[in-house]
């Protein structure tokens, strides 16, 4: 049997993963890795900056429903990717990050570049792996990609050292992965499924919570088809969009912090809340002590460490949400809420009273009109990532998702700076699918060198910059809040369309309702990247909101007859 070296045992490992793409940064530890790359069909992206490696690796797992691999060298390479993999990490994208590492015999004397990747990514990773031999490559490079692709899904990094990527050891593939004591569950018991039957049976205001693990579980059909039998209505996550078609005459679209008014007073006044792959985060929940206060609660979940964690349930099903719910579905009888829904309706017709779309323009450019025009533009068929702020909950307002893993943000760390790296890696999943990145002045910089890697590598992604000056989301805090006590949120920005031209990015500038249409129509039109700059109306507002600790339905709401200051959504 003829003998590699490991860094050939590397690459032999990810092509049989399936890996066609890698996004990376080299450097001195990890060197021999990209030397041998060469010999393998594998496209590598170079980045400008391994967060963006990170970012983008997560965007073409998100985009894919594949594993994303990141690579980067020790030290400052590898801490680098720290935030990216705790993005992932909180939102449970599987991304598998290898590192370079100083070589085994001079781990622990600091060497030049030595940093201890696998302790700093300890918490942050799903499981992470150091690679001392070349003997250990295959077999941890196969745990490493069935960890993070099973179970509840997550990163995973391999920390490499150099004299392990130069060594020669026979290469055998490992087929089987054998790890005792982690075994994801799949099936809950019998006994739990028929207490929770009895419980819907019984609820007169039933209320859907849908979470990321309907989409990462693939459960898009068994959720219609529960809420369709039962007549339960479905509010979603942040990251549960798409779970249901937003046009479904059951979905409430999105619930918790600014999220649909009657997607939060149906929470709080439902008598069942069904818990589908949701984990009760703090923006969805508010006040604990007063969350659904009259609801019995079933909770479906993958990770047993999240139940009861936030949130006492009544029951809980611990298991794939898909194989639950196929074994739930046969249980429950069919249902008539009519009066529950007719009573959702009501509150329906009172947000849309309040809605600021439905007025007429009034010469004045918002972010809100600027979604919704991307959206008609689009036809709600493009993919949409974001960076985190006043325009990541616009986008999920506005952008109205008929179709599964079309949004992509960061949910669980709220990392700025995600959204065009993200867009990056969705583009390399999906080159014959409209991608654009919606992001904000404040996010877009802090990742804006990856207008490089956009332009080097001719992707087709469309960057939506909203350019309102500000730290949009911290200032509205801060006006709500602090009095309108402003401090450090006011952005002096560059001329974005000279710095996208600077790049050989096509730019154009938009300050005028009516000239949006046809900046889209150019971006489209334009092969490869496009930047459009939007300049918004400054002190535009998110609604509604609650306040950070109140009750869920303790909603700031906009009133329905339009106050001059108070511009935006809902």
């Amino acid at each position: 049997m003829p003998q590699l070296t490991g860094a050939e045992i590397l690459w032999e490992c990810l092509t049989r993963e399936g890996v066609d793409t890698v996004f990376g940064y080299p450097g001195g530890a990890i060197m021999p890795v990209y030397d041998a790359m060469l010999e393998y069909p594998v496209h590598h992206v170079l980045v400008r900056h391994e967060q963006g490696a990170a970012h983008m690796a997560d965007g073409y797992a998100r985009a894919t429903g594949k594993v994303g691999v990141a690579m980067a060298t020790s030290g400052p390479g590898a801490t680098n990717l720290v935030t990216g993999i705790a993005t992932a990490m909180m939102d449970s994208i599987p991304i598998v990050c290898i590192t370079g590492q100083v070589p085994a015999h001079l781990i622990g004397g600091d060497a030049f570049q030595e940093t201890d990747v696998t302790g700093i990514t300890l918490p942050i990773t799903k499981h992470n792996f150091l690679i001392t031999r070349a003997d250990e490559i295959a077999q941890v490079v196969r745990e490493a990609f069935y960890i993070a692709r099973s179970g509840r899904p997550g990163p995973v990094l391999i920390d490499f050292c150099k004299n392990a990527q130069i060594e020669k050891t026979e290469f055998v593939y490992p087929e089987q992965v054998s790890l005792p004591g982690y075994h994801p569950p799949q099936h809950a018991p019998r006994a739990d499924l028929e207490k929770a039957a009895r419980l819907i049976a019984e609820a007169k205001r039933p209320v859907i919570l849908a979470g990321h693990g309907v989409l990462k579980s693939g459960s898009m059909d068994e959720l219609k088809l529960f809420a369709e039998k039962t007549q339960t209505p479905v509010a979603m996550t942040l990251l549960g969009l798409g779970a249901l078609p937003a046009s479904h005459p059951l979905s409430l679209g999105m619930m918790g912090m600014h999220g649909e008014a009657y997607a939060n007073n149906a929470i709080q006044q439902a008598d069942l809340l069904l818990a589908f792959g949701m984990r009760f985060d703090d923006r969805v929940t508010g006040n604990l002590r007063t969350y659904a206060p009259r609801a019995r609660k079933i909770h479906v979940e993958i990770d047993p460490s999240e139940i009861h964690k936030n949130v006492r349930v009544d029951v809980p099903l611990i298991g794939d949400l898909k194989a639950v719910l196929g074994d739930l579905i046969p249980l429950v009888e069919p249902a008539d809420h009519e009066e529950w829904l007719d009573q959702i309706a009501a509150w329906k017709a009172d947000t849309e009273a309040r809605d600021i779309l439905a007025w007429p323009d009034d010469g004045l450019l918002y972010s809100s009109h600027v979604i919704r025009d991307i959206w008609t533009h689009t036809n709600g068929d493009a993919l949409i990532t974001t960076d985190v702020g006043q325009h990541q909950m616009w986008a999920a307002q506005y952008y109205k998702l008929e179709q599964p893993y079309r949004f992509l943000t960061s949910g669980g760390a709220g990392t700025m700076g995600y959204g065009m790296p993200a867009a990056i890696g969705a583009w390399f999943g999906h080159k014959d699918r409209a991608v654009w990145a919606i992001v904000g002045d404040g996010g877009f910089q802090m990742t804006q060198a990856e207008l490089a890697t956009a332009k080097n590598e001719g992707a087709n992604v469309k960057i939506m910059i909203l350019n309102n000056s500000y730290l949009g989301m911290v200032r509205q805090w801060q006006e709500f809040f602090f009095e309108k006590r402003y401090s450090a949120v006011y952005l002096k920005n560059p001329d974005f369309v000279k710095l996208a031209e600077a790049y050989g990015i096509p730019a154009r500038r938009v300050t005028q309702r009516e000239d949006v249409p046809g900046a889209l129509a150019f971006a489209s039109d334009t092969p490869g990247p496009v930047l459009l700059e939007f300049v918004v109306e400054m002190e535009e507002a998110v609604y509604p909101m609650v306040p950070a600790g109140a009750d869920l339905d303790a909603m700031l709401r906009r009133p329905v007859r339009r106050q001059a200051q108070e511009v935006g959504s809902r």
